[in-house]
C-alpha cells in the first residue's frame, strides 16, 4: 500500500497521544477523526488516479478535508 500524505499523525506529530486521547474520550473527535480519514483517503484515490472525480469535486473535498483539520486543530489546542 502506498503512503497516504495528510494523515491526522502526520499533521499534527506533536499531539499523537492528545489525539488518541480525545479519539477515547470525546465522540464528537473520534466522529471528526473518522470523516477527516475517509475525506482524505478519497483525496489521495484521486491525486493517485485510482479513482475519477471533476475538478469541482476534487476541490470540495480538499475545502472539507481543511475545515475538518481546522476544527481537529482548534480541539488538540484546547485539550493542550
Amino acid at each position: 500500500m502506498t503512503h497516504t500524505p495528510h494523515e491526522l499523525a502526520e499533521e499534527f506529530p506533536e499531539a499523537s497521544g492528545t489525539i488518541h486521547r480525545l479519539k477515547m474520550e470525546s465522540a464528537h473527535f473520534a466522529r471528526l477523526a473518522d470523516q477527516y480519514h475517509t475525506v482524505n483517503r478519497e483525496i489521495h484515490r484521486i491525486e493517485s488516479e485510482v479513482e475519477a472525480a471533476s475538478d469541482q469535486r476534487s476541490e470540495t473535498l480538499k475545502k472539507e478535508r481543511l475545515a475538518l483539520k481546522d476544527e481537529i486543530a482548534q480541539m488538540l489546542h484546547d485539550a493542550s
